[in-house]
């Protein structure tokens, strides 16, 4: 019952305000308009805040090297086997929607406070940790995943274009000025400042205003998706859906536990964090980047909400398992 209450309270405040935007929607408060134009200012400013937020203060000198590189690697052979699925996937603009969908999961908003609840406060530490190394390398992918199949027939794929894509993309700006701040404010530390106890004392101003505007990017996010959410559109994509909501909350997450646990990375902290990194929903992110990108944008929200949805259930058959097991 623990489990169950965690995995309703994780997951519904992302359900919640997906509903309140569809009625608002439907009740005519919002325009198109008016979403089009809030889903850029999530994606080119709050979002790219909320990444800065996630990381400018992460605690590097914690990292475990072979845990890390586990947790990348993993989410690159995602990559990879995803592009192997999408190869059946006719629409161009749906191959790259539903690749980044293989591997990008809700990691900082719901996959930290999962981890947290699962292996403690020691946890949630490292979560946040493996977070440095995992968000950009998840945002680095979709834009990569996102633009690889943007091309007609014959036309060359330019590593130059998807290199200027990367990093004109306002969430890589994001995760860079997040993690170059981290590694300034630790040369600072490292001097003999304390970085956090000055802006926590004397710069209050600083971290509340990233926190207020990050705190914004989500339920915005939630609420514009839900405005844009049609379920008529369920039965011409259920393929999609099936195909991409399988693979993300029962095939990822069982098949690498798998081979965490034969590799040895069975403590209850590393399965906290990867059940945190496999079998969490996709991004919510994932939604304004396909719109900005000119890609299926619609597909994109429908695997949000119904991962989202689903994840309430599988997470707590995965939990449960992996607590019978001993791992939890």
């Amino acid at each position: 019952m623990e489990h169950l209450l965690f995995t309703m309270n994780a997951i519904l405040p992302i359900l919640l305000p997906v509903l309140l935007g569809y009625f608002l929607r439907r009740i005519n408060f919002f325009k198109d308009d008016f979403l089009v134009l809030c889903n850029k200012f999530v994606f080119n400013v709050l979002i790219p805040i909320l990444l800065f937020k996630n990381l400018y203060l992460a605690n590097l000198n914690e990292i475990d090297l072979a845990f890390v590189g586990f947790a990348s690697g993993s989410i690159l052979a995602l990559f990879f086997i995803g592009m192997i699925v999408v190869a059946f996937v006719p629409d161009k603009k749906q191959k790259g929607v539903m690749l980044q969908a293989s591997f990008r999961s809700n990691y900082a908003i719901i996959g930290i406070p999962l981890a947290t609840m699962l292996g403690g406060e020691e946890a949630g530490a490292a979560a946040s940790v493996v977070a440095a190394a995992t968000v950009p390398l998840f945002n680095i992918l979709a834009v990569i995943a996102l633009t690889i199949y943007d091309k007609e027939d014959g036309e060359k794929i330019l590593i130059s274009s998807i290199l200027k894509k990367i990093v004109r993309n306002p969430l890589i700006i994001g995760v860079f000025c997040g993690l170059s701040t981290c590694f300034i404010f630790m040369g600072i530390d490292n001097l003999g400042g304390n970085v956090n106890a000055f802006l926590n004392n004397d710069l209050t101003f600083v971290p509340k205003t990233i926190n207020s505007l990050a705190n914004l990017a989500t339920p915005l996010a939630l609420i514009v998706l839900g405005g844009r959410f049609e379920f008529k559109a369920v039965k011409r994509l259920w393929k999609q859906l099936v195909v991409s909501t399988t693979l993300k909350l029962a095939i990822v997450p069982a098949f690498f536990l798998t081979i965490a646990y034969f590799l040895g990375f069975d403590s209850k902290i590393e399965f906290g964090i990867l059940i945190a990194l496999f079998a969490t929903p996709i991004a919510v992110s994932s939604v304004p980047m396909a719109m900005q990108m000119k890609q299926d944008d619609e597909l994109a929200g429908q695997i949000v909400v119904w991962t989202s949805a689903l994840s309430a259930f599988s997470l707590f058959v995965i939990i449960l398992l992996c607590s019978i097991l001993g791992r939890l």
